[in-house]
Formats: C-alpha cells, sequence, structure tokens
C-alpha cells in the first residue's frame, strides 16, 4: 500500500472525549405562592422556588407559554398576588437535547462492528455547537447507530469543515474509538484532499507557516507573522491548471503534516492561490463561482483497529466540484488516486 504523509488533526478536527451526561426528561414542578409572595413579578418568584435553573431560561420558558398561574398561561411581567397555584413545565435547552438521534441522511461508504467510514457531504456540521444545535452528522450517526449513544461524543473522533466533503471515520465502540484517537494523535491516520485553487500555483511544493486566530477577525484563522500561531506544514502538487471565469485555476492534491483549523484553506490563501468558493478566505469578487470552498477530503488511511491491518478508502469527488472542473476544462483522468493508482 502507498505510504501516505500522516496528518494530525489531535488539534482541530479531533474532539475532546469527555463523557456526555444524558439528561432525564424533565417532570413538570408545582407549588403555590404565599402571601408574603404578593406584589412579586411572576419571573422572580419562579426563579426563587427553582433555583435549579437560570433566570434567563425560566424567563424562556414563560415567553413559551410554559409557565401557567391557576392554569392560565402567564404573561412575562406578571405581578403576583398571593397564594396562586403555579405550574412550570421545564424544557431542555438546544445544548441539553443537542445529543438527540435525529435521521440525517449522509453516504455510507463502509461499515462493520467497529467502524462506519462516511462520505460527509457539504453544508452537513459534523458535531453540534452553537447555531447548529441539530440536524449535525453526530444526529445521524445516533439515529442510524442507537448503541453509540453509550461511545463518546457518538463515536466521532474527528472533523471535516461544514463545507468541506469528503471520508470520516466513526468509531462503533469505545475500544474503537480510544484505538484510533491514538493513531491520530500518533499521526498515522493519513488524509488526502483535492482542492480547486486561483492562480497557477508551483508544481509541488510546501507551505511551512504557522496558524493561529485572526488578531482582528476571530471568526478566521490567519498566517503568523508575530510568532503567534502553531506550527502548520501542507504539502501541495499541482495536478492540472485550467480557466475559470477568466482566470487561471488549478487542482491541487494537498497532504497534510499538522491539522489546524482551516489549515489548506489559509496555507493556499498565504501564497496567493485561495480555494475557490472560499467564503472566509476566498476572492470576494469571484464569491458567485461555486457556493462553498472547492476542498474534498478523497482518500482516508489508518489501522483497522480490531484487525490491526492497513486499511484504506476513496471517494469520488461530489457532482457540484465535477461540475466546477469541467466549467473550467479540468479533466480527472491520470489523476485519480484509487485503489489501482495509488
Amino acid at each position: 500500500m502507498t505510504e501516505i504523509t500522516p496528518i494530525d488533526v489531535s488539534d482541530d478536527r479531533q474532539v475532546e472525549l469527555d463523557e456526555e451526561e444524558i439528561l432525564p426528561e424533565l417532570e413538570p414542578i408545582r407549588f403555590v405562592l404565599t402571601l408574603a409572595e404578593s406584589g412579586e413579578r411572576l419571573d422572580k418568584v419562579v426563579a426563587r422556588h427553582l433555583t435549579a435553573y437560570s433566570r434567563s431560561r425560566i424567563q424562556k420558558w414563560i415567553e413559551q407559554g410554559d409557565v401557567t398561574v391557576n392554569g392560565a398561561v402567564a404573561k412575562p411581567k406578571q405581578t403576583m398576588a398571593g397564594f396562586e397555584e403555579i405550574l412550570v413545565i421545564p424544557r431542555l435547552s438546544d445544548e441539553e437535547t443537542a445529543f438527540t438521534a435525529e435521521p440525517v441522511d449522509f453516504p455510507i461508504v463502509y461499515e462493520d462492528d467497529d467502524l462506519l467510514v462516511v462520505d460527509k457531504p457539504a453544508g452537513l456540521v459534523v458535531h453540534p455547537a452553537a447555531g447548529n444545535w441539530h440536524g449535525t452528522l453526530l444526529n445521524g450517526v445516533l439515529h442510524h447507530l442507537p448503541k453509540n449513544a453509550a461511545v463518546p461524543r457518538a463515536g466521532i473522533v474527528h472533523r471535516l469543515d461544514k463545507d468541506t466533503t469528503g471520508l470520516m471515520v466513526v468509531a462503533k465502540t469505545v475500544e474503537s474509538q480510544t484505538d484510533l484517537v491514538r493513531q491520530l494523535q500518533a499521526r498515522t491516520v493519513h488524509r488526502a484532499y483535492f482542492a480547486l485553487v486561483w492562480g497557477e500555483p508551483a508544481p509541488e511544493g510546501t507551505i511551512s507557516a504557522p496558524i493561529g486566530r485572526h488578531p482582528k477577525n476571530r471568526v478566521k484563522m490567519a498566517v503568523s507573522t508575530t510568532g503567534f500561531g502553531r506550527h502548520a506544514v501542507t504539502h501541495f502538487r499541482r495536478l492540472a491548471t485550467g480557466i475559470l471565469n477568466g482566470s487561471a485555476a488549478s487542482l491541487i492534491e494537498c497532504r497534510l503534516e499538522t491539522g489546524r483549523t482551516h489549515q489548506i484553506r489559509v496555507h493556499m490563501q498565504a501564497i496567493g492561490c485561495p480555494l475557490v468558493g472560499d467564503p472566509l478566505y476566498g476572492r470576494p469578487h469571484l464569491a458567485s463561482v461555486f457556493p462553498r470552498q472547492a476542498l474534498h477530503a478523497f482518500r482516508l488511511e489508518l489501522q483497522h483497529p480490531r484487525q490491526k491491518v492497513p486499511v484504506a478508502w476513496t471517494a469520488a469527488l461530489p457532482e457540484d466540484m465535477v461540475a466546477l472542473l469541467e466549467k473550467a476544462s479540468i479533466s480527472l483522468e491520470g489523476k485519480w488516486y484509487g485503489p489501482d493508482n495509488p
């Protein structure tokens, strides 16, 4: 099997393996006010009786109609007269319901008793987080594999950006997850990417430049010029160059020595060849050419956690990237790195 440069994803794509608390269904809470509580606002009274919950959460329940006073839906700033019966129906927060099974479509490339390998489509968030508490790959994994609720993080051990497509591995047991995490930390999990970038980079090269959080835009990462970043190395090869919207665009293959957040996107921007369609690091005047960054993880290689033998998978380019290459008059013929052409 062809040896591939190892990829370190322990920094930005590996998920911490903390156990998730499984929250029970919350029971309705009833209590009756005293005369001493007359003249007080409802939210303050409820907060005093339900000290386990924050004031903001209680206010949200009132606004949602989850609190009643003598059987009638409460008003947000309602004043109490005393002796009212209060009924509170607690609701779990988005964060608390994030780890739930939901039907989410994603292609399955391989599955056995230990592993699930998926070809993540564009637009699918891997892990629940602010702004994306539901409809993630994790929710879909729990729907497909209910037993993965007993595995930390539902078996997910690494990530891809929301709009990056390609191969990901999910562990189906705690033992497999532990083994995969160790492989990630040892940089023995190998992954290769296809990317379409603006311009015509050198036929091949290595970008060694530290990456850290952008000093002015916290959403972005940036190459460090003042020592704030972390060591990052990207190797690339130019496979073909075409013309897209009147400008040169090149298909490249990238292999990583490190796995910093947005590493390929930041490094290619740093050499003047940002990814086509990249909303953060691309060329704004050409943003309409492609609706996402043109980046695809097409090959994944690791050691099977139980069988202890090398295993590898490849994933064809998604249709939107194929159409994009055709538009740029770039052919994949002779450039596919599948099992018969490593």
